[in-house]
């Protein structure tokens, strides 16, 4: 099997409102962590690239609820070197196309999420 091509740093905008995105799969970073997964196994030091605003306590910790929630696997490869690898399962691959849906109406709304967010902080503020 060949190597899949290097994740893009630029993959996430660091302006991407995901916590916008009305509903989540596990914690903040997980719906990225599935985007990440797309194109085949990768790396946790792979994984850090395009996701900058990780630390690796946040990494683990999610992928770790990933693993447990069925959506991604950990295997662990002995020769030549140590190394592990995190992967979609069929179940965590199938959440790629309401992924999809929920990104295309998060781009649609962009607009009214962004007011809707800024409305919402200035209410905080004036409690």
């Amino acid at each position: 099997m060949s190597e899949p091509m290097p994740l893009d740093p630029e993959m996430f905008d660091p302006v991407c409102p995901s916590p916008l995105v009305p509903f989540r799969i596990g914690d903040k970073w997980a719906t990225l962590i599935l985007r990440c997964l797309e194109g085949g196994p990768r790396r946790f030091s792979e994984l850090k690239v395009p996701l900058r605003g990780i630390t690796a306590k946040s990494l683990t910790q999610s992928l770790r609820g990933l693993e447990q929630g069925g959506f991604v696997t950990r295997t662990e490869h002995v020769t030549p070197e140590r190394r592990v690898e995190y992967a979609l399962t069929p179940l965590g691959r199938g959440l790629l196309g309401p992924l999809d849906a929920a990104c295309a109406w998060t781009r649609e709304h962009w607009d009214e999420l962004i007011d809707a967010q800024e409305a919402g902080l200035r209410g905080d503020r004036a409690r």
